[in-house]
């Protein structure tokens, strides 16, 4: 290392590495049949939760929730990622767009 390196980046790195990563919370949600596995998923208030969608059927699917202001199409035999929240107290439905009838779940925000 140069004397740049250990006078100026040293300093910088270590400042750097030295505050805390907060891990976002995942939760997988499969598609089977057409229904989402789970139906009702359970995340805490005020937090940032990441979904990953495992879409398990050979047709696509889209994820689509107007309360949680999401939607997207995930292709069959694929997966999708969704970040939510952070939510307050309530519950949130969700749905597939493309067999909405069968394809329906909810987050529950405690």
């Amino acid at each position: 290392m140069t004397k740049y390196a250990i006078r100026y980046c040293m300093p910088m790195l270590l400042f750097v590495f030295s505050f805390p990563v907060f891990a976002v919370p995942v939760i997988e949600i499969e598609i089977r049949d057409h229904l989402f596995y789970p139906a009702e998923i359970e995340i805490p208030a005020d937090t940032k939760v990441k979904l990953i969608i495992i879409n398990h059927d050979s047709a696509a699917e889209e994820f689509e929730s107007y309360e949680l202001n999401r939607e997207k199409v995930i292709p069959g035999g694929s997966k999708g990622i969704i970040f939510i929240g952070p939510l307050p107290v309530g519950e949130y439905p969700f749905f597939g767009e493309f067999f909405p009838k069968t394809a329906q779940g909810k987050v529950i925000v405690k």
